[in-house]
């Protein structure tokens, strides 16, 4: 890094000791340029700046120590393999410590000879008869210099295969040696006058001097290291911006009408739409008039009623003389979603078009020749949407469900089959994935955002129970009375086949085995493995009734509809997250009558799965979930980084450092107002290759 703000990063091949095989190995942990090694920080450290005496050591200290080798035998393990041990003993004159080694080659045989003096760091523990180390680290030393000791605590960084402590602090070493003039924010613009340059933040989080606090620096709250995340949050929030400014430079359709065809749909309605329904659906109505493509996300609980005021949203565009696209991740969903708008619109002589990947040969083609000549106003559908072969006649409006679940190279492609004449389709984002307010206004900061805080009436709350696996038949016998009640159930497991590693019944045998048990109750069978035919022969059995019992896979997860249900059974409930344990609860609870879920577990449970169970006990509120899960997984884990392109946070916490968030908007502000050219720069060095999703916006 150099004082040149718009200079391209050095590869890291320009350190000593990094060669296209070690280069290799750097770029599998995400390091490409010098600039990556210094923003790749240690995960802890230790203390190596004191020397004991052998004779004060006590088990279990982590420690350096200074010695004398007095001699060096071989040993062969306990065990049937008869595997060699170097053993090395060593002793200061207050005591004597054995280094048994073993992994070790010839040369370190031959070093570690009788009479040479060594340094070494690690664990004591008990041996059959002396303290031992198991593979310190080591070093031969002179004698004349036995007395020198680190003057830095020793970072400790993550590694990968090949790749050694003392090689990455040889090259992080480097990399500082070569920062020079590293800020690029203005002193006024830090959110404390006194804060750290960057070149001294880093120099401190990498090489901490011998007095500083530990357990800060574990913590992420060392001045140092707030310094550090305070300018990643910052360049995400400019990123973020810069991607909302970019999407805000095209123009859309306005998409206004007269209202008949939308007074005509809501009248149609077997309900009326609930007050924060109205709510979003009049800010929507308001993006879609302008002249700007609407980019809105929309998070709403489990059963709040999302779909309709997707559709409301459709009316706007199709009453506009336009289409809208309605894209869901899982062919079960599409296919009910069709269900569902087919019913709202074929009586106003609207025609739904749909499409998947099953859909094959004439089948498919009628449904593209519709879409393309605008014959069909509404297309619902899988990825297929975004195919090459799909072409749309006037695509005014996508609405994506389940966000999460698509790329952004997916998002992207279904938005530019709208593009026409500079302009883009509006763009409406749906999830009920929950998502904390604080997390959603940081991590889609190019998008407004609304909420669906309210469900229809007429929900009544789903108790939830947590229950060993060994009342099992308790629990069978629970889902007997329900379904002879006139009730239906679901029993989910989480996988398909049987594994010992994962203790997790199989689906298959699980359907089996309530058959035989529950005589009288017809089992049907859902997983991921089937046919989509099969699937949705037998989706469609269960929502008209015909099965009383489904056992499925979590891929009934998301959308399905059954209000009958009342029951949800959930196998092996600890190795799910919150999230999805919230989704596939909210599968029941769907209609007047009580509701409830049956969290099943395998003991031993660990801490976080029963913190995770008991969250799911005492609250049926997405929200209060959502907050929860983010404490217990952190943001990247919530989020879906992977699938984001950006938000891969390298040192800043959005959890830890919410306290920052308002400064970082005041100072993104300023920046973009002041010093427009550091903005690009900033962006660069933190987003590196995320950068490049700056278009999907």
């Amino acid at each position: 890094m150099t004082a040149s703000h718009d200079s391209q990063p050095l590869p890291v091949t320009r350190l000593k000791g990094v060669g296209t095989s070690v280069a290799e190995k750097l770029n599998k942990l995400g390091i490409f340029s010098v600039q990556d090694v210094l923003f790749h920080l240690p995960h802890r450290y230790e203390d190596r700046t004191r020397v004991a005496a052998i004779g004060e050591l006590q088990n279990g200290d982590v420690i350096t120590i200074n010695g004398r080798i007095d001699y060096v035998d071989m040993a062969f393990s306990r065990n049937k393999t008869s595997r060699r041990m170097l053993l090395c003993h060593v002793s200061d004159g207050t005591g004597s410590l054995l280094l048994r080694f073993f992994h070790f080659n010839k040369q370190q045989q031959a070093a570690l000879q009788p009479g040479k003096c060594i340094r070494c760091f690690g664990e004591t523990r008990l041996g059959v008869n002396t303290l031992e180390m198991i593979h310190p680290e080591y070093r031969l030393t002179d004698v004349k210099n036995n007395s020198d000791v680190e003057q830095t605590l020793t970072p400790v960084y993550p590694s990968g295969d090949g790749l050694q402590q003392p090689m990455l602090r040889r090259l992080t070493q480097q990399a500082l040696n070569l920062l020079d003039q590293a800020d690029i924010l203005p002193d006024y613009l830090l959110n404390n006058p006194h804060a750290f340059s960057l070149k001294d933040a880093l120099q401190i989080v990498h090489r901490p001097p011998a007095n500083a606090d530990v357990e800060l620096l574990m913590s992420g709250m060392h001045p140092a290291q707030q310094r550090l995340a305070f300018e990643e949050l910052l360049a995400q929030h400019l990123g973020l911006q810069l991607m909302r400014k970019q999407t805000r430079q095209h123009a859309s359709w306005p998409l206004q009408n007269a209202n008949i065809l939308y007074q005509k749909f809501e009248q149609s309605l077997a309900f009326s739409l609930t007050t924060a329904q109205q709510r979003v659906v009049d800010v929507l109505l308001a993006d879609l008039a302008s002249h700007q493509p609407m980019m809105r996300l929309l998070q709403g609980d489990v059963g709040c009623g999302k779909t309709v005021v997707a559709a409301l949203a459709c009316v706007a565009a199709i009453e506009s003389g336009f289409q809208a696209a309605l894209m869901v991740p899982t062919e079960i969903l599409a296919e009910q979603h069709y269900q569902t708008f087919k019913k709202w619109f074929t009586p106003l002589d609207i025609e739904v078009a749909w499409l998947s990947g099953k859909l094959k040969g004439k089948k498919r083609e009628l449904m593209q020749s519709r879409i393309a000549s605008g014959e069909a106003s509404i297309a619902v559908g899988t990825h297929a949407l975004f195919q090459e072969d799909v072409t749309f006649n006037q695509l005014a409006l996508v609405v994506i469900d389940e966000q999460h679940r698509f790329g952004v190279h997916q998002r992207l492609a279904l938005r530019q089959k709208g593009v026409r004449d500079g302009r883009v389709p509006h763009q409406l984002i749906m999830t009920a994935t929950p998502i904390p307010r604080s997390l959603a206004m940081t991590a889609y900061a190019d998008l407004d955002y609304s909420v669906i805080d309210e469900l229809p009436p007429g929900r009544t709350p789903i108790t939830t129970v947590v229950i060993s696996e060994q009342r099992r038949d308790d629990v069978m016998e629970r889902v007997r009375n329900a379904c002879a009640s006139g009730r239906q159930a679901y029993w989910v497991c989480t996988l398909i086949e049987e594994s010992d590693v994962l203790q997790c019944r199989a689906a298959e045998d699980t359907a089996v085995l309530l058959t035989e048990v529950l005589p009288g109750v017809r089992v049907g069978l859902v997983h991921g493995r089937m046919k989509a035919d099969e699937k949705e022969a037998t989706m469609s059995r269960f929502k008209q009734g015909d099965i009383d019992l489904l056992v499925a896979t979590t891929v009934i997860e998301v959308g399905v509809d059954v209000p009958n249900a009342t029951l949800m059974i959930i196998e092996n409930a600890e190795r799910l997250g919150l999230a999805q344990l919230h989704q596939l609860r909210g599968r029941v609870g769907r209609g007047a009558n009580a509701s409830h879920c049956v969290l099943m577990y395998r003991s031993p449970l660990s801490q976080l799965a029963q913190s995770r169970l008991a969250v799911m006990r005492e609250t049926n509120s997405g929200f209060v979930i959502a907050q929860k899960d983010l404490e217990l997984r952190g943001p990247g884990e919530v989020l879906g980084t992977r699938q984001t392109g950006l938000m891969q946070l390298r040192i800043a916490d959005l959890l830890r450092d919410e306290h920052m968030l308002d400064d970082v908007k005041t100072t993104a502000a300023d920046l973009l107002r002041d010093h427009p050219q550091n903005v690009p720069p900033l962006i660069r060095r933190w987003l590196g290759q995320g950068w490049r999703y700056a278009d999907v916006g």
